[in-house]
């Protein structure tokens, strides 16, 4: 749905939760279309189909709000990082499910990912600490991956992770702009087989003699 949707209708008296969630929505819908600076709180208040002191008994302002959302969407991508990596034990596997997680949340109807790598409002220090939390997450998560399976040093193991997950970002988003000359499945295998090839080049040390364990070859 867009911001040039028709506003809900008003009058539907809702519980506080279903209220701030309706809010919510509405606001996801103008920020992904217009933006944080040229969204206003007047369009929020009419696509919710609610009156703006009703929106305001919610969020004391447009600041909160977009935080409010950015908290769900960088939560909302870490989830599905977290379920990827632990959806199998098998290396490859793994890589291929992690480049299909990003893929996902960029595809994904409602634009969140737009909040969360292509911000206008990213000056804001509130908004670029959220930001950087869902970049240190994803790849903390992927880094305690590759330092368990393949003996590395923490600072090599991170240093690998923030390229797999930047590759998977970037590659993600260039996708989006070009929909319709690749195919999602065949971007997302594409991706995956140049992560898996630079990534297996580490074997799992639990598949190494123990003479070529980093502990005891060092």
């Amino acid at each position: 749905m867009t911001a040039t949707s028709a506003a809900r209708p008003r009058g539907t008296r809702l519980p506080r939760q279903a209220r701030r969630r309706q809010l919510l929505q509405a606001a996801l819908e103008v920020f992904v279309a217009r933006g944080y600076h040229a969204a206003a709180m007047d369009e929020i208040a009419e696509r919710a189909g609610v009156s703006k002191p009703v929106l305001y008994q919610h969020f004391p302002g447009k600041q909160e709000l977009y935080l409010a959302l950015l908290d769900e969407s960088v939560e909302e991508l870490i989830d599905t990082v977290r379920a990827a990596l632990r959806s199998t034990d098998d290396n490859r596997q793994r890589v291929f499910a992690t480049i299909r997680a990003y893929f996902e949340f960029v595809a994904a109807q409602s634009g969140t990912f737009r909040l969360v790598f292509e911000s206008d409002f990213a000056n804001e220090p509130a908004v670029r600490e959220r930001i950087e939390r869902a970049d240190r997450k994803c790849a903390e998560m992927v880094s305690e991956v590759i330092k368990t399976d393949a003996g590395l040093g923490d600072d090599e193991a991170h240093l690998l992770s923030i390229g797999l997950v930047g590759m998977a970002q970037v590659s993600a988003r260039y996708w989006l702009g070009t929909v319709g000359t690749i195919p999602r499945e065949a971007a997302e295998q594409l991706v995956a087989r140049l992560s898996w090839r630079g990534i297996s080049g580490w074997p799992r040390t639990s598949d190494m003699p123990p003479s070529d364990t980093p502990e005891q070859s060092a």
